[in-house]
């Protein structure tokens, strides 16, 4: 059984690797004056980062078989897409994605 101590240990550890690791870019980064291409690369990192958690979550892995479409998900990417090519706004995306889903989940 871990003591007290070492859980309390761990546990700030993981807080001060977690906050380094989000807050100290931006720290570094607002002294630097950055070429504009690099502005410019930057600025898709959002939505990166949104594709790739909405495209991990279509399917569903299975080991030795391909992955299996989750089709809930997929229904709820039509009107989400949609509101992104309209709307390209981040917070309209993601309020009609959980909006979404919240219906497909209460009348399906």
């Amino acid at each position: 059984m871990f003591s007290f101590n070492y859980l309390v240990a761990v546990v700030l550890a993981c807080s001060i690797a977690t906050v380094s690791s989000r807050v100290l870019p931006f720290v570094l980064l607002k002294k630097m004056n950055l070429p504009l291409k690099v502005l410019e690369f930057l600025q898709f990192v959002p939505i990166v980062i949104m594709a790739a958690l909405w495209f991990s979550s279509l399917f569903t892995p299975r080991i030795g078989h391909l992955p299996k479409p989750n089709v809930e998900y997929m229904i709820a990417s039509f009107p989400t897409v949609l509101s992104a090519i309209i709307s390209k706004n981040l917070f309209v995306v993601v309020f009609v994605g959980m909006i979404s889903i919240a219906l497909l989940r209460y009348f399906g």
